[in-house]
């Protein structure tokens, strides 16, 4: 079906939502697989990422309120209806859409979608959000409200209910743009008008598209969030020493370690997230070797001085810029990464020679995913220590540093400055002889 602009744009939003919550995919992946995107007008794209992007972090408002003007649910075969209403009531909430645009597009999908019977349904909610909903946000707990209630009790649980209210208010206030440069960057922060964080990470609040910013296609600098940064920062100089960068893609840590000046090997098991590491690194003008493979399996062929393992985990500390992750996240989920990067951990030990540094890291809140692999790993492999981190480690960062010197990042840390992913990180030494 070929639908103009105003609504092509909506389908894709609405077809991108039913992939995250009923699929369970990262709108990442669902995004790359909607190859109408691809001939839309960048402000099209721009403006399906938005959509899309804002509904799923304001979801449990934008779905409370819905729920109030429903007197019954919706259907199955009408979910596409419910996820129509959510992205008018999103425009309508918090996006600078007129209100009578957003329902009166809306109201037209509906109908091109094959849903007249509920047209009626959709025009009478929004008209009536659009007049009560202002009020009826104020009047809600929206931090907690746009956190799936497991999520909500495991991390006050873990942190206390007022960190954790913190790091939810994180989440609604989004992220900036976080680069790293090559080259000196208080020069390129001058030129793009952003703020340094800290070494060369460089915050950018205002940005248009990533590609068309000057430096990009040059190769100055690469996308890597503060926090990330840190992690890498942890295995000190580098300088012509052997690394290990296992789960690499897209290439973040791979790029630093190059440019400290490391002899970089970057494993990843998929092709296609390889491609786009290579792809980076080519814009980089970096050379790394590039080895497809399942880390859990592969053994290199002589030890190195330094294996990073940024573990794959269910990055729940990454919700300030990928709300997706809250909702295509379940607690069972939870459970089964822990125990792939605990193998994941014993593996990566192997290829660490005498004297080496292990370091392993999530961008998870979860304490499974983290905290709780410290001494299962110590216990198990008697040739590690643990080598706390220090002040200097983390930039100065203090509130990064757990009481055993492992590094654990919230979302709310350095709130006034837009925050930070939430990362774990810990740093192991092998043993001499």
């Amino acid at each position: 079906m070929l639908l103009e602009p105003s609504l092509a744009t909506r389908a894709v939003a609405a077809n991108l939502i039913d992939d995250v919550l009923r699929e369970r995919r990262s709108f990442d992946s669902a995004l790359a697989q909607h190859n109408s995107i691809e001939a839309m007008s960048a402000r099209d794209r721009a403006f399906v990422h938005n959509l899309a992007i804002t509904t799923l972090r304001r979801l449990g408002t934008i779905d409370h309120l819905i729920d109030l003007c429903l007197q019954r649910p919706l259907p199955r075969r009408a979910q596409k209806v419910h996820d129509i209403l959510r992205l008018g009531l999103c425009q309508i909430l918090f996006m600078e859409v007129a209100d009578y645009g957003a329902v009166a597009t809306c109201v037209e999908l509906t109908r091109q979608l094959g849903h007249s019977a509920h047209i009626k349904l959709v025009n009478a909610i929004l008209r009536r959000l659009s007049r009560e909903g202002p009020k009826m946000v104020s009047d809600l707990d929206e931090a907690k409200i746009n956190t799936p209630e497991w999520l909500w009790d495991r991390w006050s649980a873990a942190y206390g209910e007022d960190i954790c209210r913190q790091i939810a208010k994180a989440h609604l206030a989004g992220a900036s743009l976080d680069i790293s440069t090559k080259g000196d960057p208080q020069t390129w922060a001058a030129e793009l008008g952003g703020d340094i964080l800290f070494a060369n990470t460089i915050r950018l609040k205002n940005h248009g598209q990533v590609n068309k910013i000057p430096g990009f296609q040059d190769g100055q600098w690469w996308v890597q969030d503060a926090a990330a940064r840190l992690v890498v920062e942890m295995a000190g100089d580098v300088t012509n020493k052997s690394v290990i960068d296992l789960c690499a893609a897209p290439g973040g840590k791979t790029a630093q370690f190059m440019a400290r000046g490391a002899q970089v090997t970057a494993v990843d098991r998929s092709a296609a997230r390889l491609e786009r590491l290579k792809q980076n690194m080519e814009r980089l003008k970096f050379t790394p070797r590039v080895v497809k493979a399942d880390v859990s399996n592969w053994r290199p062929k002589k030890s190195a001085d330094v294996v990073m393992l940024d573990a794959p985990c269910s990055a729940t500390g990454t919700a300030r810029r990928h709300p997706d992750v809250l909702w295509s996240k379940s607690e069972s989920d939870i459970a089964q990464l822990a125990a792939i990067q605990q193998g994941m951990m014993s593996a990566a030990a192997e290829s660490v020679a005498p004297g080496g540094l292990l370091i392993f890291a999530t961008c998870s809140l979860q304490p499974e995913e983290g905290i709780d692999h410290v001494s299962p790993f110590l216990d198990a492999h008697s040739g590690f220590q643990l080598e706390p981190l220090t002040a200097t480690d983390v930039h100065g960062l203090l509130e990064t540093l757990t009481t055993c010197g492992c590094f654990r990042s919230l979302p709310s840390h350095r709130a006034d400055q837009g925050g930070i992913d939430g990362f774990f990180a810990a740093r192991f030494r092998r043993q001499v002889g």
